[in-house]
């Protein structure tokens, strides 16, 4: 096999993972209308999808909590999504079945999301590349994908939706079989620890109070996901328009995540959040009040900091873990801040789109009122070479 630097592997891994995922998170939702789905079934369907990824992140992310699991599992969860896929071309129409091809899919995205953050994070720790600058390749992808798909929906048809989003799995798994060098390997006395229980970390309050103000920041963002481009699409916008306003806001994203180190090294993660908390008010308030393109753009470019800047507030508080707590601690937050919240209020917003229309975008608004209530705590033991007291006090600043 071809060998690449881990910066290669791991950005080329989350090229072609966000370039499908640019086409799933848009316009999945509209393949399900074509199919004849009504909007609150499709509301359901996405909402099994969030909670299967939920799921699938509390049963197998966590067991992979050494290191050397990373390549193999993230190879196979590529091929097991290229094959879920292409089992959706036999869905035709029906509900169950694409329920039961909903959660096969995100069994194998779910863990496709934390594990490679995992992998970046390991790496950052051996100072061998910059997380920021290593993500901002999945966001770039993400605009790629979105605009790729939403030019060849409106222009061919819905069932182009498909045949994109499998030749970014395509793209993943191939990429997936080279190899970086050095190969990921756990430290001597991380090999020796026990795979932490999630629900040991679950009953300290300082993890439930982070889960908890991540799951209120992240799952504001269900309306948007499920119902924001059936939203835009009956106020009048082609899914051409629909793709370039989904691509704009990643592309605020990409900007976030490209100059982070420059930008937030120097703010704690309780600011990041609390900024990211306002701007979540700001921008779906807006979102429930207009459809007019300008206001558009500015909710669009509100996305770098009510998802990028809460992302990077949330690794960078994983960072610091210990590293056989790291994988643990990805995966809660990705199976309750980006799985479970999200899947509980996706299933609502179809439901809150039917009754109240965009009012429902208000609710998604109040989330961000609440997480500004909630200080996180930093425990002792979450901070980075704490046999260091000089290192210690400089993470406990960052953190804090």
């Amino acid at each position: 096999m071809l060998k690449t630097s881990p910066y290669g592997w791991i950005s080329q891994y989350l090229f072609g993972f966000f370039f499908a995922y640019g086409v799933y998170l848009p316009f999945w939702a509209l393949w399900f209308s074509s199919q004849g789905i009504p909007t609150e079934d499709i509301g359901t369907l996405v909402g099994i999808g969030f909670a299967t990824r939920c799921l699938s992140n509390l049963v197998i992310t966590p067991r992979v909590h050494k290191v050397e699991f990373f390549l193999p599992v993230l190879r196979w969860l590529a091929f097991g999504g290229m094959i879920a896929v292409s089992l959706h071309f036999t869905a035709g129409g029906s509900f169950w079945l694409m329920a039961l091809m909903t959660v096969l899919f995100n069994i194998c995205m779910g863990p496709m999301m934390p594990l490679p953050d995992a992998m970046a994070n390991y790496y950052a720790k051996q100072n061998m590349l910059d997380y920021g600058s290593t993500r901002v390749w999945g966001s770039i992808s993400f605009i790629v994908g979105s605009t790729l798909v939403g030019y060849l929906a409106s222009r061919y048809g819905s069932h182009w939706i498909l045949y994109v989003g499998l030749g970014g799995f395509v793209a993943t798994w191939l990429m997936s079989l080279r190899t970086p060098n050095p190969l990921p390997v756990s430290l001597s006395e991380e090999t020796k620890k026990a795979r932490p229980k999630l629900f040991a970390l679950l009953r300290e309050w300082s993890v439930v109070k982070f889960l908890l103000l991540v799951a209120l920041i992240q799952g504001s963002h269900a309306a948007y996901y499920s119902v924001g481009s059936l939203y835009w699409k009956a106020s009048g916008y082609s899914e051409n328009i629909i793709g370039y306003l989904w691509s704009l806001g990643v592309v605020a994203e990409v900007l976030l995540f490209a100059l982070s180190k420059r930008l937030f090294s120097g703010f704690s993660v309780r600011t990041l959040f609390y900024v990211s908390a306002i701007a979540v008010f700001v921008r779906w308030g807006i979102t429930a009040t207009t459809t007019a393109l300008i206001p558009l753009v500015v909710v669009q470019l509100l996305h770098s900091l009510t998802y990028a800047l809460a992302h990077l507030a949330a690794i960078r508080y994983i960072q610091f873990a210990n590293q056989s707590r790291m994988v643990a601690l990805q995966a809660l937050y990705n199976a309750i801040a980006q799985g479970a919240s999200i899947a509980i209020m996706t299933s609502f917003s179809g439901w809150g789109f039917s009754h109240w229309g965009a009012n429902v975008f208000w609710v998604m608004a109040a989330m961000g009122i609440g997480a500004l209530f909630i200080r996180l705590d930093i425990p002792r033991s979450q901070i980075r070479g704490a046999n260091s007291s000089k290192e210690s006090a400089v993470a406990q600043k960052s953190l804090s």
